[in-house]
C-alpha cells in the first residue's frame, strides 16, 4: 500500500484512530500538506513566481473579482432550492458520525439521565403535594 493511499482510506490501516474534534481534524490535514511560508504562500509558487513574474496564474490572483453586473440578481426558487440541498450535503460529510458502540453508550447514558430526572420530579411532587395536605388538610 502507498503512503498516499494510506491517507485516503484511515479506516484500513490498523489503530486507525478518526479524529474527535475540530483542532485535531486541522491539525491532521496540516500534516498532510506540505509547509507553508508565514506568508501563506507555499514555496512552489515563489519559484514560480521567481522564474516569471507575467505568467498568467499570477495574473489572476492580482486581478480583482470579476463584476457582477450581467448576472441575475437572485436565482429562481428551484436554483436556491439545489443550492441549499447541495450545501446540506456538503455540511453533512463533514461531520465526525459516532460509531455504533458510542451511540448506544450516549443513548443508554440519556435514558438513564431522564429516568432519574423523572424519579426525582415524582418524588419532589409527592413530598410537597404531601406537605401542603398536611398544611391546609
Amino acid at each position: 500500500m502507498s503512503e498516499g493511499r494510506e491517507q485516503d482510506q484511515p479506516e484500513e490501516r490498523e489503530g486507525a484512530v478518526r479524529p474527535s474534534t475540530a483542532a485535531a481534524r486541522r491539525e491532521r490535514r496540516a500534516s498532510s500538506r506540505p509547509a507553508a511560508r508565514k506568508d501563506g504562500s507555499s514555496a512552489e509558487s515563489k519559484k514560480s513566481v521567481a522564474k516569471s513574474d507575467e505568467s498568467d496564474e499570477d495574473a489572476k490572483k492580482s486581478r480583482p473579482t470579476k463584476s457582477r453586473d450581467g448576472q441575475e440578481k437572485r436565482p429562481s426558487l428551484i436554483g436556491r432550492g439545489f443550492r441549499y440541498i447541495r450545501e446540506v450535503v456538503s455540511e453533512l460529510r463533514k461531520v465526525i458520525w459516532p460509531t455504533r458502540k458510542q451511540l448506544v453508550t450516549y443513548t443508554g447514558v440519556v435514558l438513564v439521565f431522564v429516568v432519574f430526572m423523572v424519579a426525582l420530579v415524582w418524588a419532589l411532587d409527592l413530598g410537597f403535594g404531601a406537605a401542603v395536605f398536611e398544611l391546609f388538610g
